[in-house]
């Protein structure tokens, strides 16, 4: 694979090292965690305690905003303060967009220098306009002498340069040559390391962010084939911009994030949510801490695949740089629950004992979770006497469940569950482990379920596919589904995933495939929830980005109500499956024009209930309108107590004064007929 070295297993991208201060990035060093100040960075005194609190939580490498030159002269008695304080070895990063002045006070400050390179010293008038070659290399010329006294000082004095692209604010001219795309956003950051290295600079730090998951992964894959091809390997800072607060910016962060860490991508990280930035920290830690205790088993790349049946790592047949749903064949559970590609993911949910099975079914039925539906419950029987149990409890279930999936032990023979197929009259999807030696077995069992007209999940570990393969070609797609509930070093979860579809791939075989997140399948396993959130995000959000995924269970957490959540969280993060309104929203920063935690609680209070509607909440526009590209609705810092309100990328309403905003928010809903009033009313089927 072009951009990483492999897919299956952790191995990470070696990079040159870039020192920001006294904190060194890339190379051996680990993964350094970063946020960002609040404040106006004119108040000194705010923003001095922000920054030492942030180090005081554990950020290594804190940034603030200076959108003019009075701001960058700030930064001087901000950091002669900070280091007073005990700080010193904290690097100060200077974030700046339109002003080359402010960049220039900036570097003589900090040790650090965020520039995004769609908006400095760029023409951004979002203009249709066709460039001649001689057009774009003068464009590329005035930027080349704007930004070259920047990179020559930053040399000079011993400073790092981050090229932060962003995907909302790509220049007419990237726009109009390589369109909204990870290409366009991956020829951006290009441009401006060509000038630095026309000025014999190297320490340089690149980002690749956008507010879809998707979008940002691509990017940076995409920016790393380049790199490395040319032989540039810059350490990268990742992040997913404006992912927003709660669970949705956790979750959101670590797919994108957690995605690019497994592949071996990624030096230095931060999680933007809105809230106070502390808050971030704690989540930036989890993230990189799972993917680092991969790390200890890196080695020089082994032919993993070869070990099950496969050809070579290099045959990984997802294209990392386009998102494509692995194709598959359909199975029909029922009228209401088909799984297939023309289909969202279906979500199971463990319920952990037969005994358990009937007030489980109970808890689902409520009217609250009717955007959520659980298609399948799982339920453990380890017995022929659990069989027994279950007959009498099924007659019970509510009829919203389409059917359960029966995780038998190794001691069920198929003669034990043949007369529970043909008693019960909900479907049932019976899930078993299969040994290299089990052929017969597997053959035995498809022919049961197929003959009663119900169905089978081979969980098939790495080790058996070369064994079974044969009998898997030979017994057919028909009634099948395949899953993994463990995934044995030095695969990782992800990996094992991704191994499991070209095994299929290599024996035609599209049958769906089930990501099950269980405590076997974690990277680390640890039972704070927060840890749970980042396992079902890495899997099953990640997986999904690659398009490999039909069913999904989160079987690591035992509160029902929760796992529902969580999965559906994860579906809604990835792009799968909507389930409700989602909210991009920025972080908070020095340039923003309003309270944005505050002011996206309240607009989630009143428009949380429009599924699949997509509104952003932005505190200002510095990002560019691109940033909102998927939303249906912006909501848009324009000036001290002013909104102006977007639908998708086009302003429609300029200057609101922001004690209105929120009801003409509404009315622009309501005009583009996607309100619907608050309470019971007739949802979409998911």
């Amino acid at each position: 694979m072009s951009y990483c070295a492999s897919r299956f297993r952790t191995i990470r991208r070696q990079t040159v090292e870039v020192k920001v201060g006294a904190v060194g990035v890339g190379a051996a060093h680990p993964i350094r965690l970063q946020s960002m100040t609040t404040s106006a960075t004119e108040d000194i005194d705010a923003t001095l305690m922000q920054g030492i609190a942030l180090a005081a939580a554990g950020c290594e490498i804190v940034r603030v905003t200076a959108p003019n030159v009075p701001a960058a002269r700030c930064l001087k008695e901000i950091r002669t303060r900070l280091t007073a304080a005990g700080f010193g070895h904290i690097p100060l990063v200077a974030d700046i967009h339109f002003l080359p002045q402010a960049a220039m006070e900036a570097i003589e400050h900090v040790e650090k220098v965020r520039i995004n390179p769609g908006n400095y010293a760029d023409k951004k008038k979002f203009a249709v306009k066709e460039y001649t070659d001689a057009d774009y290399d003068r464009e590329l010329q005035r930027l080349h002498d704007a930004f070259s006294p920047l990179v020559r000082r930053a040399r000079d004095l011993g400073r790092a340069l981050r090229i932060g692209t962003n995907h909302g604010s790509l220049s007419d001219r990237i726009m109009n040559r390589y369109g909204d795309s990870p290409l366009g956003m991956v020829e951006s950051a290009l441009e401006f390391v060509r000038i630095a290295e026309a000025n014999n600079f190297h320490g340089l730090i690149l980002s690749m962010k956008a507010s879809n998951p998707k979008v940002m992964i691509q990017a940076y894959r995409l920016l790393v084939e380049r790199l490395d091809a040319a032989h540039r390997p810059y350490p990268l800072h990742l992040g997913v911009t404006e992912a927003g607060d709660g669970e949705d910016g956790r979750i959101k962060s670590a797919i994108g994030i957690g995605s690019l860490l497994l592949d071996g991508l990624g030096d230095t990280i931060r999680v933007s949510l809105t809230e106070d930035s502390v808050h971030e920290i704690p989540v930036a830690r989890a993230i990189a801490g799972k993917a680092m205790s991969l790390w200890a088993a890196q080695g020089p790349p082994p032919e993993d695949s070869l070990a099950i049946g496969l050809p070579s790592p290099a045959l990984d047949s997802v294209d990392p740089h386009h998102f494509n749903r692995r194709a598959t064949g359909t199975l029909t559970f029922s009228t209401r629950c088909v799984v297939g590609p023309a289909h969202p993911p279906r979500v199971i949910v463990a319920t952990g004992s037969v005994t358990g099975l009937a007030e489980a079914a109970r808890a689902l039925a409520m009217p609250s979770l009717k955007d959520t539906p659980v298609e399948g419950l799982l339920v453990p029987i380890g017995s022929p006497e659990d069989l027994v149990a279950l007959r009498q409890v099924v007659s019970e279930l509510n009829p919203s469940v389409e059917f359960l999936a029966l995780e038998l032990s190794t001691r069920i023979a198929p003669a034990d569950v043949a007369s529970t197929l043909a008693a019960d009259h909900i479907r049932l999807l019976l899930v078993r482990r299969f040994a290299p030696q089990e052929g017969e077995l597997l053959s035995d069992f498809a022919s049961l379920v197929r003959r009663h007209g119900h169905f089978l999940a081979v969980d098939l570990p790495p080790d058996s596919f070369s064994a079974l393969g044969d009998t898997l070609r030979a017994i057919g797609d028909d009634r099948l589904v395949f899953t993994l509930s463990n995934v044995p070093p030095p695969a990782h979860p992800t990996g094992g995933y991704r191994l499991l579809a070209e095994f299929l791939r290599g024996i035609d075989s599209r049958a769906p495939i089930w990501i099950r997140n269980t405590a076997a399948t974690a990277v680390r396993d640890e039972p704070a929830f927060p840890s749970k959130l980042i396992e079902a995000s890495f899997l099953t959000g990640g997986l999904l980005g690659d398009g490999i995924g039909d069913l999904v269970s989160v079987e690591t957490e035992t509160d029902v109500a929760r796992a529902i959540r969580l999965a559906y969280n994860v579906l809604q993060g990835a792009g799968a499956r909507l389930s409700k309104t989602e909210f991009v929203a920025c972080p908070s920063c020095g340039r923003t024009l309003f309270d944005l935690q505050a002011t996206t609680q309240r607009i989630r209070g009143k428009t949380g209930h429009l599924k699949g509607v997509k509104i952003a909440i932005m505190g200002c526009i510095v990002n560019g309108p691109g940033e909102m590209a998927d939303a249906n609705f912006g909501y848009v810092g324009g000036a001290p107590g002013r909104i102006n309100l977007y639908v998708g990328r086009k302003c429609v309403r300029y200057n609101i004064p922001q004690a209105e905003a929120d009801d003409r928010l509404i009315s622009l809903i309501k005009e583009q007929g996607l309100w619907l009033e608050p309470g019971p009313h007739s949802a979409c089927q998911p």
